[in-house]
């Protein structure tokens, strides 16, 4: 049991609406909706009675509330003492940031910055998609978040609008195969409708799926794909893409090592890579000191 799902609880006892306590707390409603579902299985009782207008609790779930507000308020006083404790250290920045950055952009940007020993990575944001890191900036999970944007026009449906953000970098998705036995390459673009190309996909509400998509309906020539499997992680994808299962778009700092080793080769020539920025985001409401210090280093920001 998350504490969340008892500050949902409460919202929901207060809203007597799922669509307006889902409002309140920043998730949309299904998600708000699904975890009050948890809840009640966690307890093993049925806590909101929905047969009425407004919603109304059970007895079960009246009583539950008066645990919920207890229970919360303790946390909330534990925290505010920690953070009382902790006053006189200096805070350390948490920026959410795909897997796939960790190992080939993070450490060596945060160097360049001055500030490695100031920012941590948030390890929780690394199984997120799109929406996940905006979501997390307005409940001030984390302080700022890096995500890959498609360069040119791309359908997303992501409200950035509280959001601020800088262009730390760029990247490219480059079509990549492995080799078969003979050394020829396992896939190659663009496939043809009796034989398409076997594709190892990202989910299509994720940004890189969605990057790709929009790559490809602007290229004058058709591409034929047939989808293998869905992977949120670039370092899964390239592992299939080793073992022969087909092709992928991966980002080139992940697979620049093999194909300089040539276990790797390119699936298509390069009006197939899709230009990505790598943008750092922060919410417009959420300051503190070494936050605004770090924010302020930067180059100008958008919005």
């Amino acid at each position: 049991m998350e504490i969340r799902w008892l500050e949902d609880f409460i919202a929901l006892a207060r809203t007597r609406h799922f669509s307006r306590a889902a409002d309140d707390q920043h998730v949309t409603q299904p998600t708000f909706s699904r975890r009050i579902k948890l809840l009640e299985e966690e307890m093993g009782v049925t806590l909101i009675n929905r047969q009425t207008l407004p919603l109304s609790l059970t007895p079960a779930g009246e009583e539950f509330l008066t645990l919920c507000e207890q229970v919360t308020e303790r946390v909330r006083l534990t925290r505010d003492r920690v953070r009382e404790i902790n006053a006189g250290q200096k805070r350390r920045i948490m920026v959410a940031a795909p897997q796939s950055l960790l190992p080939h952009f993070l450490p060596e940007w945060l160097m360049s910055t001055g500030w490695h020993d100031r920012v941590q990575p948030y390890l929780r944001a690394t199984g997120w998609v799109a929406n996940d890191y905006f979501l997390a900036l307005a409940r001030a999970e984390c302080d700022l978040a890096i995500c890959y944007w498609p360069v040119g026009r791309c359908d997303l449906d992501i409200d950035t609008s509280a959001c601020t953000y800088r262009v730390i970098g760029h990247e490219r998705l480059i079509p990549v195969t492995g080799l078969t036995t003979t050394g020829e390459p396992c896939a190659l673009l663009p496939g043809t409708r009796n034989q398409p190309v076997p594709w190892l996909a990202y989910p299509k509400r994720g940004l890189l799926g969605s990057a790709v998509k929009a790559h490809l309906a602007r290229l004058p020539q058709g591409t034929y794909l047939t989808a293998q499997s869905e992977n949120l992680y670039a370092a899964g994808i390239k592992e299939l893409v080793l073992l022969g299962y087909g092709m992928s778009w991966l980002p080139e700092r992940n697979v620049a090592a093999e194909l300089a080793q040539g276990t790797l080769v390119r699936a298509g020539d390069s009006r197939w890579d899709v230009p990505m920025e790598l943008r750092l985001y922060r919410h417009q409401n959420q300051h503190h000191a070494e936050l605004d210090g770090f924010w302020s280093e930067l180059a100008s920001p958008r919005t």
